[in-house]
């Protein structure tokens, strides 16, 4: 993981790396080591969700991160949670939204400012009290009949020639890039599968027309004249075949927070190392498709407070599309100069947009009225600490997922977490095709319901490594692993590879040989690892829980939670009601939250009649607003013996569609 700018490495501490790679381990005795139950490699969202879970469950945890900051690009940036389906998120990942929504005076919310997500993310590691080494960086594992034996760190500054040797029972690795995988001598691949391989169709070279150049873009520097080179960026490698394998890799980014508050702004100014020329294809596409506002190459999006979290948008943007091929294995110090020249070429972006006289004379003001916030990221030059590395190597244990598993294909009974984001590549390469300039790699498919993601596929192959699990560089190819990516699921898998590794220390078991089922239960009781009720969520799905009167239908929704709603159609809904029974275990005070999924034709309210053990009481609040998200339908007591549901249905006298999805029983 790459961290904000820092003095350049001693000479001295450089010859000092060099060595730790060359010499052989030193015996425990001549170095200092500090033993733990559970070490985790990467203050990822993922590996700090894991270090929580595993010291409220007794164990002695250390976390080490080679930066500054904690959270990654959960806390770096990515402000626009990408879910694909709520009902995918789950225990302390959803604990985690649930918390900013508690910050900005919600239930729960997806969508959040940089420095709020990383003082929560904070929040865990001082509420559990995990010891964090910071800008420390792995050297090697030494392995021991077929386990990690110990690490070997070393202080990113060298400052002090700091070398620290870790020894522990277990092994998490959380960071985005895989590398203690890679030392343990697990295996991985990086880049693309051919569609061959798993029987795929979306994996490999994909030339399509999302975030692609118009035809006729000419790519060479002078137009029409190939002798005269190509534009910078371009790549003179031919188009292979169509799902043919290579080792290229979508590209990276930075999500970009900006502000539009004048009081809390600082110009963007030109950075190091500005070369208009880089954006000269910009230019081009400028001419050919005109923008008509700033998302012709910025996704712009709102986050609280005006301020955003800009992504990729378009032919030419923020990806810089062919540059990181070698980020995934290099080492601390190429990883820093990848980052620097991601660093300035965004920069320089933001700059010629707003500055450079050739870009559209419309654009340039929209540009100028943002800034970069004076309240983020304020120890570095408040901007971003985290690349956005979207793959790097990914993990080849027993167990690989693949196209087949997202589409609901391919099961698995082993599953400790689930995505439901699409399969999403973005591009991995800008060539010439047929005389023209395109990107080639950018693959959006959507997922129809949610799907278990395996716990093979976060524990290496037995014969490689017995003491290692890696949740975040999981086995699986390249498309499906981008359906997987997501920082919320991360936290999701994050948790559950901590759970395994208690289990796997308490019985003293290979991770590869424990009770998954027992992982699955202990996740589902206690979801935030802290002994608490759980909540109780039932979906319109769970048949053995709803019961319905009148005609429904069950069909699939834009935004709906898990897979299904349940529709009854105006004008018959009048008879029409829907009964949801939630399966309760703990006597206590309830609050109702129901899923108010926003779809067209739904009536402005409904009638929902709660009956607990403080009586029948009917509530219809508006359905209007806060669509897809959460409402409250108050606070009440369940005790056992006594009746308690939830009815659904259409007031008299409203007009429009009756729905019916998720209810939550969240206990005070």
């Amino acid at each position: 993981m790459i961290t904000r700018k820092c003095a350049p490495l001693k000479a001295g501490c450089l010859l000092l790396v060099t060595l730790l790679f060359l010499i052989p381990a030193q015996p425990l005795a001549a170095q200092q080591a500090n033993s733990y139950d559970i070490c985790i490699y990467g203050g990822t969202a993922a590996g700090v969700i894991a270090a929580y879970t595993a010291k409220k469950m007794g164990k002695t945890v250390l976390l080490v991160e080679p930066g500054s900051h904690l959270g990654g690009m959960t806390s770096g940036g990515l402000g626009m949670t990408d879910i694909g389906n709520k009902y995918a998120i789950t225990g302390l990942g959803r604990n985690f939204y649930r918390r900013i929504g508690r910050y900005y005076g919600k239930f729960e919310q997806w969508i959040f400012e940089p420095h709020v997500a990383e003082a929560l993310i904070n929040s865990y590691i001082q509420s559990a009290e995990v010891p964090v080494l910071y800008r420390y960086y792995l050297t090697r594992a030494t392995m021991q009949q077929g386990s990690i034996q110990s690490i070997n760190l070393i202080k990113v500054d060298c400052n002090n020639d700091s070398i620290k040797t870790i020894t522990a029972k277990v092994f998490i690795d959380c960071t985005y890039e895989g590398d203690l995988m890679a030392k343990a001598g697990v295996s991985y691949t990086v880049g693309r599968e051919a569609n061959t391989q798993y029987q795929e169709t979306y994996n490999g070279v994909q030339l399509r027309d999302k975030h692609q150049f118009a035809d006729s873009i000419d790519p060479y520097r002078t137009p029409g004249q190939p002798e005269s080179g190509l534009l910078w960026g371009i790549s003179p490698a031919p188009l292979a075949a169509p799902g043919s394998g290579d080792a290229k890799v979508q590209a990276y980014n930075f999500r970009i927070c900006l502000t539009n508050v004048a009081a809390n702004m600082i110009p963007i100014t030109r950075p190091d190392n500005y070369d208009s020329t880089r954006y000269e294809l910009a230019l081009r596409s400028m001419a050919k498709t005109p923008w008509t506002s700033l998302m012709g190459g910025l996704k712009v999006d709102a986050m609280p407070n005006n301020k955003t979290d800009i992504n990729n948008n378009g032919p030419f943007s923020t990806d810089m599309i062919g540059m990181n091929y070698d980020y995934a294995q290099a080492d601390y110090m190429t990883r820093r100069q990848i980052f620097k020249m991601h660093e300035d070429y965004t920069k320089g972006w933001l700059y010629f947009l707003g500055h450079d006289p050739r870009v559209q004379a419309n654009i340039r003001p929209l540009m100028l009225k943002w800034g970069y916030p004076k309240d983020e990221y304020t120890d570095n030059g408040n901007w971003t600490f985290q690349l956005y590395i979207r793959e790097a190597r990914r993990m080849v244990s027993a167990y690989v997922m693949t196209q087949a598993n997202c589409e609901g294909r391919v099961k698995v009974t082993d599953g400790i977490g689930l995505g439901a984001y699409s399969m999403d590549s973005h591009n991995c390469q800008r060539i010439v095709v047929n005389g023209m300039v395109k990107n080639e790699g950018d693959v959006q498919v959507g997922v129809l319901n949610p799907y278990a993601i395996s716990y093979r596929s976060i524990v290496p192959k037995a014969a490689e490594c017995r003491n290692l699990l890696v949740p975040v560089c999981l086995s699986a190819t390249h498309i499906a692993y981008g359906s997987i990516r997501m920082e919320p699921v991360f936290m999701v898998l994050g948790q559950s590879a901590a759970v395994a590794a208690v289990q796997a220390i308490d019985s003293q078991l290979a991770i590869q040989d424990i009770d998954v089922s027992a992982v699955q239960q202990k996740l589902k009781q206690d979801p935030l690892a802290d002994g608490s009720i759980p909540e109780v969520q039932v979906d319109d799905a769970d048949t053995a829980y709803v019961r319905t009167t009148g005609t429904w239908q069950r069909l699939r929704s834009a935004n709906q939670y898990a897979t299904s709603i349940l529709l009854s159609v105006a004008p018959g809904s009048a008879a029409s009601s829907v009964r949801f029974n939630p399966p309760m275990q703990f006597n206590g005070r309830y609050t109702i939250y129901y899923y108010n999924l926003a779809r067209a034709n739904k009536a402005p309210t409904a009638a929902f009649t709660i009956a607990a053990a403080n009586g029948l009481q009917t509530v219809t609040p508006s359905l209007v607003e806060n669509g897809n998200e959460w409402i409250s339908l108050g606070t009440y007591e369940y005790s056992s013996g006594s009746p308690f549901y939830v009815s659904i249905a259409l007031p008299a006298g409203v007009q429009g569609d009756l729905l019916a999805d998720a209810l939550l029983f969240v206990p005070e």
